[in-house]
């Protein structure tokens, strides 16, 4: 069926990439009306307001375009992620994913530009994360992570009781990274997950970086203490399997740890995810990725108070709220 798609994507005007997995392409091109098993009417909710700034879900292809080129300033130009030719000259991190995905966006208000012509404003885009939940996922290429990381035992095994949701290429614009931005994110991403009956958020976050001896006290940190009880284990592939297992337990400085922990993975870990069994060096984004499970029900009740309950169906910062 993928090549099917890519015969008629090679008129498209979209440029996407599946994993090596699903196609033994490098590229092709496939708009996202002609993922037909995919298409849904995407409903215009927004989340949440603080002051100036917005969190809703992307409303149009458009708007998934400036999380793209959002998502380019961030991991290729302000981190060290090396481009393709397209994604060089589009200026755009992009791949196939993100027409079947729910794309989360922050955007600021008062920088949101009127259009000519009496079209849609176009939104300023400042923060984003990237939804995809099973039922999507199931009905296509599966879980972006699983190019990565060996997940079909543990996703087939709990299935039966859990609906999982992969999260991903979560970032925000230099100057808004604030803690505002990153709450009016974590609302978002928590009213998604109640809407939809979510039990389990797995997805890839990353080192920046391919040092392992750089990051090596962070590493053994998750390896000693964060790795995930067995029921929920995962191993990274056995071909791109690298060891977190960098120093002995008993020389692992917990606070020291901690410090050198990526903002991104200290707050998973707080919530209280797992990590899965062993790292993978990504040479294209120039990361170590590590595999984050967290359970909804693993989710420390402190952090409820703010963000609201699981049987809440709203988000509290909603405007009628």
């Amino acid at each position: 069926m993928w090549q099917a798609i890519a015969e008629r994507g090679k008129r498209a005007r979209l440029p996407v990439k599946f994993p090596a997995k699903f196609l033994a392409l490098d590229a092709l091109t496939v708009p996202s009306r002609q993922l037909n098993i995919f298409s849904r009417k995407i409903e215009p909710k927004v989340y949440g307001r603080v002051g100036n700034l917005e969190v809703r879900l992307a409303r149009s292809w458009s708007e998934i375009k400036l999380a793209q080129r959002l998502r380019y300033q961030v991991f290729y130009e302000e981190m060290s992620a090396v481009p393709t030719r397209l994604a060089q000259f589009r200026r755009r991190d992009e791949d196939a994913y993100d027409a079947i995905c729910d794309h989360l966006l922050v955007i600021d208000l008062d920088k949101t530009k009127p259009m000519r012509g009496g079209r849609a404003e176009r939104p300023k885009v400042v923060g984003t994360y990237r939804i995809l939940r099973q039922d999507v996922a199931q009905r296509g290429p599966g879980f972006y992570s699983a190019a990565e990381f060996d997940i079909a035992a543990l996703v087939g095994s709990k299935s039966r009781t859990n609906r999982f949701m992969e999260v991903g290429r979560s970032c925000v614009l230099a100057p808004y990274r604030s803690k505002r931005s990153v709450e009016l994110l974590w609302h978002g991403l928590w009213t998604y997950v109640r809407e939809n009956g979510i039990d389990v958020m797995i997805g890839c976050a990353s080192f920046e970086g391919t040092d392992l001896d750089e990051h090596k006290l962070a590493l053994s940190y998750l390896h000693h203490r964060a790795l995930a009880p067995e029921e929920w284990r995962c191993r990274a592939r056995d071909d791109l399997y690298v060891s977190m297992d960098r120093m002995p337990p008993e020389t692992v400085d917990i606070k020291a740890a901690m410090k050198a922990m990526p903002p991104l993975v200290k707050a998973y870990l707080r919530l209280g995810a797992y990590v899965g069994d062993g790292a993978v060096i990504d040479h294209q984004f120039r990361t170590i990725d590590v595999l984050i499970i967290m359970p909804v029900k693993n989710i420390d009740p402190r952090y409820f108070e703010h963000y609201g309950t699981p049987d809440e169906t709203k988000s509290r910062i909603a405007a009628d709220a």
